[in-house]
């Protein structure tokens, strides 16, 4: 009935492996049950080869570290994985892709040992310390640390990172730009006051002067628009960003300068702009007309959903989905019931989404239609299918939870998971003795939250998960309140 996920380096949903790289609640439950071995190679295979499809929102680390410790699985396969010499000749994107899940995985290691006295919180930290001295991906390494180490163990590693960068104008600059990139300057901070290294200090301190003078002359020499641009000058300057090498994308800054200059006298000037050929005025134009809900951009904005460039497309529907009026609310309903095929793919998509944001009741069928139609045409995975399941909730689709399931199950996404847990508890009865129960040990806080919110108190699990997820000093505090919330005695009784 619908598309499944073809990433071919996700496993099967129904494998152990499958669940571990979804980081599926599941996935833990499967692995303690499973031979070791076979839950040892699983988790090894998901550390050291990230299954993750964006690693800036998707969690794992944590969900792994947990695992690993259930397992006892030590720390010599990740120690082989950081050391590799292939880590020396990746890229610095490379890196983070290769290394960076294995180092949180090592960060959560060293804290739970920090906290509890584990035998792998220390050996997590050498590892750590080491790998920020010689590896390629230092400064994940270095970030870890400085969230978990102390001042002793932080202090000796300032000489050899510092080593990193040549004295050099070069070397100064990217020393310049990795203190100042990184996630916590507390390490910067310690090595700049150390007694012991004097020449070191007064590096960093030559450093930090040079980066706040770079910052000044930036200042002094913005290029941009200024008082008195008209509203051809900020088209213009938006256009010229476009045909730059390489292009600078100035059409939300334009359509910003626009909101400022623009009055009632200019509106044909700026429609002219919006069926115009040239493609980022076009674009600051759409958005500028959108934002200010002009009465004539809705059909602009249908013309332009069917332009053969795709920038002025992909322009035209983010135009279109920042409206909030009511006159774009019907315009979603027309364009969201249009016979399939009569209008662009993407306009159908963007009037859906808009449905299930801020349509009512009467929009359940449209919401219902598209998000069978997303999974069928483009499976789990698709990225339109995060509105129209937060809507199928939103709107309570009792009829959708079919559907919602079979996302649950399969796709890669942890986000979009979460998102469909929240889904089923509005519109699922079983939800709660089903799939809230697994979610428990889901890899990401909002699915363990919204799980600590319904899973049923009845299966024995459930309580004795809610009592260690509450004591747990890695757990979020969102999760750990809402738990306190189940676990409190009832006031009223």
């Amino acid at each position: 009935m619908f598309v499944d996920s073809v990433d071919s380096d996700i496993a099967p949903s129904g494998t152990l492996l499958g669940l571990l790289q979804r980081g599926r609640g599941d996935g833990t439950l499967h692995a303690l049950a499973a031979p070791r071995a076979e839950a040892l190679t699983a988790l090894r295979h998901c550390v050291l080869h990230d299954p993750r499809r964006d690693w800036q929102i998707e969690h794992r680390s944590l969900y792994y570290a947990r695992l690993h410790r259930e397992l006892d699985a030590g720390l010599d396969e990740i120690e082989k994985h950081l050391f590799a010499p292939e880590d020396l000749l990746c890229t610095a994107e490379e890196a983070e892709v290769r290394t960076g899940l294995a180092l949180s995985v090592l960060g959560h290691l060293a804290s739970y040992g920090t906290a509890s006295g584990d035998s792998t919180g220390e050996p997590a930290l050498r590892l750590l310390r080491r790998y920020a001295t010689a590896g390629a991906n230092w400064q994940w390494a270095l970030d870890e640390l400085a969230v978990r180490d102390d001042d002793a163990g932080l202090r000796p590693l300032g000489p050899a990172i510092l080593a990193r960068f040549p004295r050099t104008p070069e070397g100064d600059a990217e020393l310049s730009a990795a203190a100042r990139d990184a996630f916590e300057p507390r390490p910067w901070r310690l090595w700049a006051e150390d007694p012991a290294h004097p020449g070191q200090a007064e590096r960093l301190r030559q450093v930090r002067e040079r980066r706040s003078f770079d910052r000044w002359q930036r200042q002094m020499h913005a290029t941009g628009p200024r008082p008195g641009w008209s509203v051809r000058e900020i088209l213009d300057w938006a256009q010229d960003g476009l045909e730059q090498d390489p292009p600078q994308h100035r059409e939300a800054a334009a359509a910003r300068c626009l909101s400022a200059v623009a009055g009632v006298e200019e509106r044909a000037e700026l429609i002219a702009a919006a069926r115009g050929p040239r493609e980022a005025a076009r674009a600051a134009a759409l958005r500028h007309l959108a934002d200010r809900e002009d009465p004539g951009v809705l059909d602009l904005i249908e013309e332009a959903a069917a332009d053969p460039s795709e920038s002025v497309v992909r322009s035209a529907l983010s135009s279109f989905a920042r409206m909030r009026g009511l006159a774009a609310l019907e315009r979603a309903r027309l364009w969201a019931s249009a016979p399939e095929g009569a209008l662009p793919d993407g306009l159908t998509a963007v009037a859906a989404e808009t449905l299930a944001c801020r349509g009512g009741q009467r929009d359940a069928d449209a919401v219902l239609a598209a998000l069978r139609r997303t999974v069928r045409l483009s499976g789990p995975d698709s990225a339109g299918l995060w509105p129209l399941v937060d809507g199928a909730g939103r709107l309570t689709i009792a009829c959708a939870a079919p559907v919602l399931r079979h996302i649950y199950r399969e796709t890669a996404s942890s986000q979009l998971r979460g998102r469909t847990a929240r889904a089923l508890a509005a519109t699922d009865p079983s939800f709660p003795a089903g799939f809230a129960i697994e979610c428990l040990w889901d890899c990401e806080e909002s699915t363990r939250e919204v799980a600590a919110e319904y899973a049923a108190t009845g299966d024995a699990r459930v309580v004795e998960r809610l009592r260690r997820l509450a004591t747990d000093p890695a757990e979020e505090a969102g999760v750990q309140s809402a738990i306190r919330g189940r676990l409190s005695p009832d006031p009223g009784r």
